[in-house]
């Protein structure tokens, strides 16, 4: 049965691409030589797909693809929904059919799965640590390569909010382009003379005479990075509405609701992507 993501939808070509990709890498040649040497050809088998830990889940079309490029003899009946919280002990998924091809999907349709429900459940503890306040959580562009889309996907599936998801995406200047350029407000400035009308311009600051520049030069998305919470909190009575204001830097779960009750508009952290352990999933089949 085809799987539909209520997250918004993953790109078919996208996945299709990762998942050849990934078979390609773990069948090799010769494909799974040890099914092939202990498993009969016409043998079929049933598998429970559960969660070993509480978490959120996501990848479950990736999950389904799979074993649709493995030839289709699997049935992959999913039981929650990407996005879902799931206890231990919950059944994620039932998977049947060609025993064969069940195992030889196993470990790529887990890789993914384990890899996407950690981003997942992480973005989802920093969403409820937030809770109450305006701020919301955003990703970054510290992703693995060739992942970005899935891993904030994974982001979306936690409740989270994607931020740009690369160079040709909007303009961001940071602090090196700064440096180049000759100062905040100048760098500003011959962004906003370079860009379209349509292309967001985000601006980073270090200091408050920094933002003070850059609001005056027009600028209406700052990222304040690496402040304390005190002078977030100097930042936001600086600005006065002027701005959206984005934190960055040093975000960590033990910190991320002082950063929102500085009343800041967005907290962005590569921590969601690049720190999250895992969840721990396994398929296991039934003993007959």
């Amino acid at each position: 049965m085809p799987y539909t993501s209520p997250i918004g939808a993953l790109p078919p070509a996208l996945v299709e691409d990762a998942v050849r990709r990934a078979l390609g890498e773990d069948l090799g040649l010769a494909g799974d030589l040890t099914s092939q040497a202990t498993i009969r050809a016409d043998a079929t088998a049933t598998a429970t797909l559960s969660a070993r830990e509480g978490g959120v889940i996501a990848g479950l079309p990736v999950a389904l693809e799979v074993f649709r490029q493995l030839g289709g003899g699997v049935g992959f009946d999913a039981r929650v929904a990407d996005g879902a919280a799931v206890a231990k002990g919950d059944i994620v998924a039932v998977v049947s059919g060609d025993a064969r091809q069940l195992l030889a999907g196993e470990r790529t349709a887990l890789n993914f799965l384990n890899h996407l429900s950690g981003i997942a459940s992480l973005t989802r503890q920093f969403v409820d640590a937030v809770a109450g306040t305006k701020a919301r959580i955003c990703d970054t562009r510290k992703t693995l390569p060739g992942l970005r889309a899935f891993e904030k996907y994974a982001v979306r599936c936690g409740g989270g909010s994607n931020h740009r998801y690369g160079l040709s995406d909007g303009i961001l200047i940071k602090d090196n382009h700064v440096a180049v350029a000759g100062g905040a407000g100048q760098a500003y400035r011959a962004a906003r003379a370079a860009a379209g009308h349509l292309v967001a311009i985000e601006i980073e600051v270090t200091t408050l005479s920094e933002l003070e520049e850059v609001l005056e030069a027009g600028a209406t998305i700052v990222m304040l990075d690496n402040m304390d919470n005190e002078l977030l909190k100097a930042a936001v009575r600086l600005n006065d509405g002027r701005a959206r204001l984005e934190a960055s830097g040093g975000v960590t779960l033990e910190r991320v609701r002082g950063i929102a009750e500085t009343e800041v508009d967005y907290i962005s952290s590569s921590q969601i992507t690049m720190g999250a352990k895992p969840l721990d999933l396994g398929l296991d089949v039934e003993i007959r």
